[in-house]
């Protein structure tokens, strides 16, 4: 056997003994984590923007009727009446000085000024849990003796076992159990918070669109007498629909 080949029959048998156990892939101390999913599957998290939906119902509902009014003008704008608001159009408006557009720039700072204190209450949640992330994470990799932590797309395959992202969720609901949806005055988020908040955002943004793909696939089976379809990728478990922060 060359040489080659004998490196490769070695990484074979080293990811076969690696796949072979939890036992296994904890003595390696390697472990994916995904920072963002263990935060949003806490209790804490759940329970803050089942809150937030609730206290902010009225704000959310006035968006909606906002943004049904912003609709209303942009299609009045759009000329050509291809359901495509496009920028020639605005253009077009603006040159004309269309009072069309004083009314939609009112009703988006409206949109806004109603957002507000629901992304305020958002991002202060979040922040609350991941404040007390590092603790819990540092927790989970002294329990499972974990040397190397690397994000899940890291990996082209690995064991269930590898995967420390519910160990550590279970972490922060002991540390963190709930946490406050009203922030002190004058609070601002923390930089990273920012970021951590806007990838919250659209992990939900996305399960809301999946959901409503699956909800128009039921829809139309149950009108034709068949089984809905089941291409659509199933969504991460998230919260019960959430205010609009957009």
């Amino acid at each position: 056997m060359t040489k080659t080949l004998k490196s490769i029959a070695a990484a074979l048998l080293a990811g076969a003994a690696f796949a072979g156990s939890a036992a296994s892939a904890q003595v390696a101390g390697i472990a994916t984590l995904d920072t963002t999913d263990a935060i949003m599957q806490s209790k804490a998290f759940s329970q803050a923007y089942q809150q937030i939906s609730t206290t902010f119902t009225s704000n959310t509902q006035m968006i909606q009727t906002k943004r049904k009014e912003i609709n209303d003008i942009n299609a009045q704008l759009d000329t050509n009446k291809d359901k495509n608001l496009t920028q020639e159009e605005l253009d077009a408006a603006i040159k004309a000085k269309n009072p069309l557009l004083s009314q939609l720039e009112a009703k988006e700072r409206e949109v806004a000024q109603l957002q507000q204190p629901i992304v305020t209450a958002q991002a202060f949640a979040v922040e609350s849990i991941a404040d007390r992330y590092a603790a819990a994470q540092q927790q989970v990799v002294t329990q499972k003796k974990i040397s190397m932590i690397l994000s899940p797309d890291a990996f082209i395959w690995a064991p269930d076992a590898v995967d420390i992202t519910k160990a550590v969720t279970a972490a922060l609901d002991t540390a963190v159990p709930t946490v406050g949806i009203t922030p002190p005055a004058n609070w601002q988020p923390k930089q990273s918070t920012g970021a951590l908040y806007e990838q919250v955002q659209q992990r939900l943004l996305t399960a809301a669109r999946v959901q409503a793909i699956r909800n128009a696939q039921a829809q139309q089976a149950a009108q034709q007498g068949t089984a809905p379809a089941t291409t659509t990728p199933a969504a991460p478990a998230q919260p019960q629909p959430q205010p609009d922060s957009r």
